[in-house]
């Protein structure tokens, strides 16, 4: 049996043995390089708090430092500041605030090669795909394991492949194509790795990918990998030449002629859990939101409800290179913002600013009135200038628009490409650039292979691991409940949140109820992608914190699961029983109880894999000695402590 792509780079980078691997094996693996923006501050805290002196391989980490950098305070300076000392002694690569987004920079600067596994402490990191490199996110906890040992474990995805067809009409850009996937198949590809074929992967061009591969996390794909054609070479070739005069030989041509010999590729026979396709000349201009990337309308649809907008952003790590400054200079075609608008723009990098400055779209965009901001993330991730406000409505270009992230829990937030945020920004309301078509994609689906084999009926348990867990049942009727809902904007960056404080404002941006509500020993149960969003390991530990002993969920974010069993804290899968406090709850849920505290004990049995409740009996795959390992060590700091022999 042949090996997906996936498969076959994981197998290239694994530490632990060699030979191939399947989807579900747990592996260790050495990536490449492994980035971490401002959260590198708390890295840095795991590290020393291993006890480890020197970072095992200097050459792995690459230091970007991009979320937080309007914050001129003394404490955040100080931080940004201890950073830079860190990479200085350790011999590590370090962009300071103002050089540009981290995924823009190893890009840019020739990090991401095809065939390499690269990771990021970010969950955009699927961008790498763009490129032919294995891109995932990881979790702060397994950055600094990859400092200490330079290597991390996972747990092989299934893949499920894309079929191209076709090519984008005019007007029609990479944004279109992934907000048409996410409304299109809003289930079908979560927690796989997504890998894209077919006639239509050469038209796009490498922009598009990196945007589709980069939204790929909202889909809920763990990876997104583009075949490495000419377009991709093309791009290398340019960007080897502009490394050179910057970092010497990163990209080197005889790596070149390597990947146009024999580039990175699944075999032939590689077994798929999936297959769907899209026909790209079928897309048309989509919009998606408010609060939800999955609720997705046409452009020509949404445009007749005149929504009116106060802010407009052209900022992020997905849509702000320079063909998406210059699109949206020619759309704003030498006219001026709407009054009562508010219109952002921050490039991607110093680069992609210098470029458009030259090119001219940077002025006429300026010209127009729009605000410019540093190359950086800023209003995506809710700080800095330019937020949104309680009541206002916001189009953006970024790739989240979930409730709160970009400011007020009263406000909505819409995504859009760069021509339809300029668009918008002129008319003061939702707007196309120019005439568009109505319509959908056609879908077509086909799963392939079976569903795994269920563990044995019952599994050894580990010394240390709990055999059962009991406790009051508290359910949260909703899907895709995402990390900014389970531990908002305002704490992510805050490195003086105690577990105290932490765990009082755990959920409240979800529910503001929920610190009242919810007791030390209740078993939370959730819907379908739980914890998905962003890659910040305190939406795991505040619960912890809590006192939550177990989050039961239908479906999680393979990010959130990472980060959970990373500290120690338990999680476990079952889709029917949220299906059936669905419909006992019904009517609590639709009154709008966000926590419904149900007054009943939950039993698991992580012997035999059961759950009991009201008598009811539901089954879930017991963990196996991988996650029992994790949380008997406490954590993956704990472990490897002891692997360096400082426990």
């Amino acid at each position: 049996m042949g090996s997906t792509v996936v498969e076959k780079i994981a197998a290239g980078h694994r530490a632990d043995a060699t030979g191939p691997v399947r989807a579900g094996d747990f592996v260790s693996i050495r990536p490449r390089h492994v980035m971490t923006h401002d959260n590198t501050a708390a890295v840095l805290g795991k590290f020393r708090a291993l006890g480890a002196q020197r970072v095992h391989d200097p050459r792995q980490p690459v230091f970007t430092l991009d979320h937080n950098i309007q914050d001129r305070s003394e404490g955040n300076l100080a931080k940004y500041r201890d950073i830079a000392t860190f990479a200085e002694r350790q011999g590590i690569d370090h962009y300071p605030a103002g050089a540009g987004i981290g995924h823009q920079l190893m890009i840019e600067r020739g990090y991401v090669q095809p065939g390499a596994f690269v990771v990021a402490s970010d969950s955009h990191s699927n961008m790498y795909g763009a490129l032919g490199a294995l891109g995932t996110p990881i979790v702060r906890t397994d950055a600094a394991a990859i400092w200490a040992t330079g290597e991390f474990w996972w747990q092989v995805p299934r893949t499920v492949q894309v079929v191209l067809e076709g090519s984008l009409s005019e007007g029609v850009t990479g944004k279109d194509v992934i907000i048409a996937l996410c409304g299109l198949y809003p289930e079908e590809v979560l927690n796989a790795a997504v890998e894209f074929t077919g006639p239509g992967v050469g038209a796009l061009d490498i922009d598009a990918r990196l945007t589709i591969a980069n939204m790929s996390t909202e889909w809920g794909a763990l990876v997104a990998w583009f075949p490495v054609d000419d377009v991709t070479l093309a791009f290398l070739e340019r960007r080897r030449e502009a490394i050179a005069r910057q970092d010497g030989d990163r990209i080197r041509a005889e790596d070149l002629e390597r990947w146009r010999r024999e580039p990175p590729s699944p075999d032939a026979d590689a077994t798929y859990a999936a297959r769907l396709w899209l026909d790209l000349s079928e897309v048309v201009p989509h919009v998606a939101g408010p609060d939800t990337v999955q609720n997705v309308t046409s452009l020509a649809e949404i445009e007749k409800r005149r929504i009116g907008i106060d802010k407009a952003y052209i900022v992020s790590c997905v849509n702000s290179r320079l063909s998406d400054l210059e699109s949206a200079a020619r759309v704003i075609g030498g006219r001026r913002v709407a009054e009562g608008v508010e219109l952002y723009v921050a490039a991607a990098s110093r680069e992609v600013q210098q470029e458009a400055e030259a090119s001219g779209a940077w002025q006429a965009l300026l010209d127009a009135g729009a605000r410019p901001l540093p190359p950086g993330c800023g209003p995506c991730i809710g700080l800095g200038a330019g937020l949104l406000e309680p009541g206002e409505v916001g189009i953006s270009a970024t790739n989240r628009n979930f409730k709160g992230r970009m400011g007020s829990r009263e406000a909505q937030c819409y995504l859009a490409s760069p021509a339809v945020v300029a668009a918008s920004a002129v008319a003061g309301h939702i707007a196309a650039p120019g005439r568009c078509e109505t319509g959908a994609p056609r879908r077509r689906f086909e799963p392939l292979a079976g569903r795994p084999a269920e563990p044995e009926a019952r599994i050894e348990i580990l010394d240390g691991f709990p055999s059962e867990v009991r406790g009051r049942l508290v359910w949260l009727p909703q899907d895709n409940l995402n990390t900014d809902g389970i531990y908002g904007k305002d704490y992510t960056y805050r490195e003086d949140m105690t577990p105290e404080a932490m765990a009082r404002v755990a959920m409240a941006n979800y529910d503001p109820r929920f610190a009242e509500l919810v007791v030390a020993g209740d078993v939370l149960v959730a819907g379908r992608n739980f914890g998905t969003g962003s890659s910040r390991e305190q939406a795991a530990t505040a619960l912890k914190h809590k006192g939550i002993p177990l989050v039961i969920a239908a479906s999680f974010s393979q990010t959130y699961l990472r980060n959970a069993f990373n500290n120690g804290f338990l999680c476990i899968e079952n889709a029917d029983l949220p299906e059936r406090l669905a419909r006992c709850f019904a009517e609590r849920a639709a009154a709008g109880e966000k926590t419904i505290v149900t007054g009943d004990e939950i039993a698991v049995d992580f012997r035999c894999g059961r759950i009991d409740w009201r008598g009811e009996q539901f089954s879930f795959a017991p963990l196996g000695p991988v996650p029992q390992a994790l949380i008997v060590a406490g954590g993956l700091e704990n472990q490897v402590r002891a692997r360096l022999g400082l426990a």
